[in-house]
């Protein structure tokens, strides 16, 4: 089921990083490769102390190197990885070590350009002839901020969810052939979930939105399912989530019945020197926020947590279908 477990940071919902990592001696670098001590300054640029990013910084020659990994840190520096993970204190002391923070990569998002979008806004100062976030970019960090202080810090292990833009819920429901279901079964599905599955996988919940509707199983991936996303976007477009507890979270984007984007990862850290720099800007405002990043996505503006953890405005059975298909 879905857990909420209180309130969440509305400046950021980052996941608190406490733990301040290894400190690496610098014998221990100096007898790693070259390639491998820039992965270590970027391992620490992310998860480490920043007396380890400064013992690192101070015997790498280039501080400000563009990894091409095409798997660790694409297109990106050290530096960039340290803003994108919300350690300023690291990303200082790269500055300090001869990081340029406008540096142009990641589709023109320089780690100073990123920066303004999250919680330390003044972590640079923006030099002459620089602009700051267009007010496109502004109103989307405002929109992140509003709705993961709305959403609040949810577990969500084992939720199936379609954010769908435009839509009701009762032409939502109309579309999955869905009729009302019985308050008692729901009840007792909900109760003990080990005992009800059997009676359960086609229930679904349904909630008007602003901006649209959601369609979420708290117990399962109905709601992600192929033939239910086919209909839900027809003349629209839905984003649909399965939060596995045994792989994570796995996305969909279905416009007009067609697939447009399979096995996405909302909430996820990859981004990519070639992603559209509005994405690039979204799963960083959205980093380890799943369920924020698929309704923002469909621009769905939710006011509370209701739609997700219920009541939905109403319980539905779908009709007996293969759903997958």
């Amino acid at each position: 089921m879905v857990v909420d477990d209180g309130p969440g940071s509305p400046d950021d919902g980052r996941d608190d990083q406490t733990d301040p990592g290894p400190v690496h001696t610098w014998p221990e670098i100096d007898a790693a490769p070259d390639p491998e001590q820039y992965f270590l300054l970027h391992d620490a640029a992310e998860n480490g102390s920043p007396e380890t990013v400064a013992e690192l910084a101070q015997h790498i020659d280039d501080v400000d190197f563009v990894d091409d990994d095409e798997e660790e840190h694409p297109g990106r520096t050290a530096l960039w990885t340290a803003v994108f993970a919300n350690r300023p204190d690291n990303a200082r002391i790269l500055v300090a070590a001869g990081a340029d923070p406008w540096r142009p990569m990641m589709n023109g998002w320089s780690p100073g350009r990123l920066s303004l979008a999250g919680p330390t806004p003044t972590l640079f100062s923006i030099p002459p002839g620089l602009t700051g976030l267009s007010p496109a970019e502004t109103a989307a960090v405002t929109e992140a901020r509003r709705l993961m202080a709305a959403l609040r810090d949810l577990s969500y292990f084992g939720l199936g969810m379609a954010c769908v833009a435009n839509l009701t819920a009762a032409e939502a429901a109309r579309r999955l052939e869905a009729v009302s279901a019985d308050v008692e079964d729901v009840a007792a599905i909900i109760e003990n979930l080990g005992s009800h599955l059997d009676n359960s996988p086609t229930v679904v919940g349904v909630t008007d939105v602003p901006g649209g509707c959601v369609v979420s199983q708290p117990w399962g991936p109905v709601p992600n399912k192929p033939g239910v996303a086919k209909r839900l976007s027809a003349g629209t477009v839905c984003y649909g989530m399965y939060d596995n507890p045994k792989g994570g979270h796995h996305g969909t984007v279905f416009r007009d019945g067609v697939m447009e984007e399979g096995d996405t990862h909302p909430g996820g850290g990859g981004v990519y020197p070639d992603d559209p720099t509005e994405e690039i800007l979204a799963t960083y405002l959205y980093h380890h926020h799943a369920v924020a990043y698929c309704c923002a996505r469909m621009s769905l503006r939710l006011t509370d947590t209701r739609a997700i953890t219920g009541p939905p405005d109403m319980w539905v059975r779908l009709s007996e279908r293969d759903w997958w298909h």
